[in-house]
């Protein structure tokens, strides 16, 4: 094999295939640091967007985080049924629900908090603070990202 082959070819040149690689590395890492917990990912997305705002519906935490709506309910009930998230009829709106984070999903999200942290560090023990902070910034401007729609 040449010296200078690329054995990746055109995919070395597309950020999205980077990307996808680079979230498939931290996707499994996050895996081995929340072994045990019975947290996935959405899963605590939808944990942290409650804590941060007590008293939020769950189609507000569904569009916060692009979660379909159908997905959500389900989604919603498994927190309830592990005792992470309570669920209240809205005083305002009686057919609506409003949710807030347990004591227990309180524990709960501290915990994969201080895990995912240490995770993260791992994953990133090459970047200096400034590096990390200019890819949390890039990656958050893809996400912002509209596409034009004809």
């Amino acid at each position: 094999m040449a010296a200078n082959h690329n054995p990746h070819g055109p995919l070395s040149q597309l950020t999205g295939y980077h990307l996808r690689r680079a979230s498939s590395v931290f996707a499994a890492d996050f895996a081995r640091a929340m072994e045990g917990t019975g947290l996935r990912q959405v899963l605590l997305g939808i944990l942290a967007v409650v804590s941060a705002n007590p008293g939020i519906n769950q189609g507000s935490v569904g569009r916060l985080l692009g979660i379909k709506r159908a997905n959500m309910v389900s989604l919603i009930n498994e927190l309830i049924d592990a005792g992470l998230v309570d669920r209240e009829v809205d005083a305002s709106d009686r057919r609506a629900f409003t949710l807030k984070v347990s004591r227990r999903g309180g524990a709960a999200l501290k915990d994969a908090l201080v895990r995912i942290e240490l995770h993260e560090q791992q994953l990133l023990a090459g970047f200096t603070a400034d590096e990390s902070r200019i890819l949390l910034d890039l990656l958050g401007r893809i996400e912002r990202h509209e596409p034009a729609v004809d």
